[in-house]
């Protein structure tokens, strides 16, 4: 199957750019070429396209604004370009929590180190994002916040205020779904959760943590892959969101129940042991050739392993490729639960399904049961 692409940028030379790399794929075909969020939505009415891939910042109509226009009317998968920083993060992640399923930087020399590489990771994510298209349509709409519960701007112009950021924390009536039987509680208990996810993890993390009550008995580590210009906003945003805490993970943080910890895009996080206290290492290069991303999944989970043993509940989100799967091998070895989300609710079913297709994991979740499973374990 030939999935067909339409790109949308403002500049003629960045739409050319991304055409040609995109046609080199055998299984997609860019059908047609969009100027601003306007023309786009126009030309998705015409066209039909499968995917689409959307800058952020356009005249007439701005990414963020077209996203949430064509997921209202007509919703397909989207790919977002951003260029990598602070305001490029903000408007990535509203656009995420407008609908779009993924995202990439704009300039490609921060994609890969080469073009080669660069090229054959847009059409891996393209291909992938279009393949999702099908059971977007069967999927209920992603639940909204107003401005007032987020705390935080809605437009990705309105930068972050002292006021936002000082806000304390109010419960908001956000309950998870019911647990089923499905994902009753094992009656294990824990010392830690930890959660790893890749392509569509900002949305279903937010939905996850979300549900958590401000008094979690248990520290949270989390390990998204994003780069480094993201994900301190990308914790910033959790914590305004969320009951618990929620902060991007530095050096000699000690871990403490009810609160989570991002690990920075670009390096690599471990949980080491001081004494009774568990504390994070952040380290700028990762201890082995082998290990493909920063942050690194794998890495976080098999420092776990060593300082909390078997009592961890461990989950891999939506992502793509298997980061997690051998981490989370170590962990299971040593008696922590693990569980991977379930194929239907993943906008890449890749990590999860490497550590289910290993047999690590115990339980195959839907995203909307992850909050209540979680709860029901504690």
């Amino acid at each position: 199957m030939v999935y067909k692409v339409l790109v949308v940028d403002d500049s003629t030379f960045y739409r050319r750019r991304v055409t040609e790399i995109i046609n080199e794929d055998r299984e997609l075909e860019v059908i047609g070429e969009a100027r601003n969020g306007r023309d786009a939505i126009e030309k998705i009415a015409s066209l039909k396209p499968d995917v689409v891939t959307m800058d952020v910042e356009m005249p007439i109509m701005d990414g963020i604004s077209a996203v949430r226009e064509i997921m209202a009317q007509s919703p397909l998968p989207i790919v977002m370009f951003s260029s990598l920083t602070h305001h490029g993060a903000q408007a990535t992640l509203d656009a995420l929590e407008a609908g779009a399923l993924d995202f990439l930087p704009k300039k490609f020399e921060d994609i890969a180190e080469n073009r080669k590489d660069a090229a054959r990771l847009l059409c891996t994510k393209v291909r992938l994002i279009a393949r999702r298209g099908i059971s977007m349509r069967r999927v209920a709409p992603r639940p909204t916040l107003s401005a007032a519960a987020r705390r935080i701007p809605s437009s990705f112009s309105e930068p972050l205020s002292n006021a936002n950021l000082s806000s304390s924390k109010t419960t908001r009536p956000i309950p998870a779904k019911p647990v089923s039987a499905s994902v009753a509680s094992s009656n294990k208990r824990y010392k830690c959760l930890a959660i790893g996810a890749s392509t569509g993890g900002p949305v279903a993390l937010q939905k996850v943590l979300m549900a958590l009550p401000s008094s979690f008995p248990y520290p949270i580590v989390l390990v998204q892959h994003m780069p480094g210009t993201f994900t301190h906003a990308f914790a910033q945003r959790l914590d305004n969101n969320c009951d618990i805490s929620v902060k991007e993970a530095e050096q000699g943080d000690i871990l403490k129940p009810g609160c989570a910890y991002l690990a920075p895009g670009g390096k690599q996080m471990l949980v080491e042991a001081s004494g009774a206290q568990k504390k994070v290492k952040i380290l700028d290069t990762s201890p082995s050739d082998k290990i493909n991303y920063k942050p690194s999944v794998d890495l976080t989970f098999g420092s776990l392993a060593k300082v909390f043993s078997g009592d961890v509940l461990g989950i891999i989100l939506t992502g793509m490729g298997a980061d997690g799967r051998e981490g989370s091998r170590v962990l299971k070895g040593l008696g922590a639960t693990i569980w991977a989300q379930d194929q239907a609710s993943c906008v890449v079913y890749g990590m999860p399904q490497a550590v289910a297709a290993a047999n690590i994991s115990t339980r195959s979740i839907s995203l909307d049961e992850i909050s209540g499973a979680i709860l029901a374990e504690m």
